[in-house]
């Protein structure tokens, strides 16, 4: 199954909040992956990072899950999509 992960930071490598309004640090990626929390465990393997507490599973394949590593905290939203692979770059 494919799914679409839209990554949103929440603080900088010094720990400040990123103001919500800045979407320059809102990006999206492509997975292929049996469920929503597999894209997750994935996503976060490639990128070197570390969950933060648990990946909370919604209805319809989708989930969100905070992420941390050394540049800072962020969240992961995932929810199923049909867009093409090559449709999108990372």
């Amino acid at each position: 199954m494919r799914f679409q992960i839209e990554q949103r930071h929440l603080t900088d490598q010094n720990g400040r909040p990123i103001p919500s309004n800045d979407v320059s640090l809102v990006s999206f990626h492509l997975f292929e992956a049996g469920d929503a929390d597999q894209a997750i465990r994935l996503f976060i393997h490639r990128d070197g990072a570390a969950l933060v507490g648990e990946i909370l599973r919604f209805p319809g394949f989708q989930a969100v899950a905070t992420v941390r590593k050394t540049t800072g905290v962020y969240t992961l939203q995932v929810g199923p999509t049909s867009q093409s692979m090559s449709a999108i770059v990372d």
